[in-house]
């Protein structure tokens, strides 16, 4: 898989090289090289300025290709840094990583794997390094990270638990390297034990307090899977489902946690927590497209009827539910189109280069703007800096 994959790319980069030549550039790899080197040389000495400062300083030594890569998370395979992933990372400058059991063998392979990964980041920022670490039946590394009990149980102890485990799963990710987990779920009433309970006022409690014990660790956590999964009939991975509750009703109960985590914590910038999208249609809020691909859910419900101003990220882009009916191009720029922040593409590297150059394309043709996306890059940046992420 490997070697075909490098070959393509191979053939891929020698067609667009000749195209540069001519003039009908779709990817510009001249110009993109050049300003890769001329970043490379730039190396900011930040201190002294303020947080916006230092955001925009960052920002303004991207290239606009450099922008759109940290706009992109993906999966790599192995448990090592190949040649493939060596060759993404530094082309296409991804400003995430997630990680799955095919990546982790021990706490020292782990450390190593995440350390040479970091090494290719681009000289500004390091990479957001995450996981799926729930608890229960979605837990990684089962032999060497210790699993915590499943959503369900926790919320049968009560918030107080929900912290404690919060808190030493995030020490246990930190010491390997990963700064990002994609929990807590905050749905309600979510099938196979993944939520705290079917009340959303005992889910929010649980969340909060296991948002404070990510916090306590200085860890980046995840509410997920806006605006609210637990209704779902169908996988998303498998297929679409569409929940037909009313939006009084989705206001009552599945918004409750999102709603209220967002009240909590003052609706700033400066946000411990990302917000998963799910996959799900909602008729009552868009009767066209999954949550992921809505803007109406993500940017006029939860960017401005609840003022959540931290970073979005889609759920996996090769889940059934959007890869069954769109191609990772079209996905990668309807998610962006819609006001997701980052686009997460888990396990093949030539769909994660479709959704980048999706999103390069519209940039291109003036279908997304690039002070769009330096909205999101500007997010991104900040919540790397105020995280110790810093260049």
């Amino acid at each position: 898989m490997r070697k075909k994959y490098k070959a393509a790319v191979g053939i891929l980069g020698a067609v667009l090289f000749l195209l540069a030549i001519l003039g009908g550039s779709l990817y510009a790899i001249r110009a993109h090289k050049t300003d890769h080197e001329k970043v490379a040389a730039a190396k900011h000495d930040l201190r002294g300025l303020t947080i916006d400062e230092q955001v925009e300083e960052i920002l303004s030594s991207m290239s606009v290709t450099e922008r759109i890569g940290q706009m992109v998370m993906v999966g790599i395979p192995g448990r090592t840094l190949d040649d493939d992933a060596r060759y993404v990372l530094h082309q296409f400058h991804y400003g995430g990583i997630i990680l799955f059991d095919r990546n982790l063998d021990s706490e020292e392979q782990t450390r190593r794997l995440i350390s040479d990964i970091q090494s290719h980041a681009d000289e500004e920022l390091p990479l957001f390094i995450a996981i799926d670490e729930e608890g229960g039946a979605v837990v990684r590394g089962e032999s060497f990270i210790p699993a915590p009990p499943a959503a369900q149980e926790v919320g049968q102890e009560g918030a107080a638990a929900a912290e404690r485990f919060a808190a030493s799963v995030a020490g246990d990710l930190m010491s390997l390297g990963i700064n990002v987990n994609f929990a807590p779920v905050a749905d309600v009433g979510a099938p196979d034990g993944r939520s705290y309970s079917t009340d959303p006022h005992e889910v929010l409690a649980c969340v909060r307090a296991a948002g404070n014990g990510y916090r306590s660790a200085g860890m980046i956590y995840a509410l997920k899977h806006f605006p609210g999964i637990g209704r779902g009939m169908v996988d998303s991975h498998e297929e679409i489902s569409s929940i037909e509750a009313g939006e009084e009703d989705l206001q009552k109960t599945d918004l409750v946690p999102f709603r209220g985590m967002i009240e909590e914590t003052g609706r700033g910038k400066d946000l411990d927590y990302m917000v998963m999208v799910g996959h799900l249609q909602y008729p009552a809020l868009d009767g066209e497209n999954p949550a992921s691909l809505s803007r109406p859910i993500v940017t006029d419900l939860l960017r401005s009827e609840l003022g959540y101003e931290g970073l979005v990220i889609t759920d996996d882009l090769e889940m059934g539910a959007v890869a069954n009916h769109l191609t990772f191009r079209a996905a990668g720029q309807r998610a962006v189109e819609a006001g997701a922040d980052i686009v997460l593409v888990c396990h093949e590297l030539a769909h994660a280069e479709d959704a980048y150059m999706g999103i390069y394309d519209a940039v291109q043709s003036g279908q997304i703007s690039e002070e769009r996306i330096n909205e999101s890059v500007r997010r991104i940046i900040r919540a790397k800096l105020t995280h110790g992420l810093t260049p």
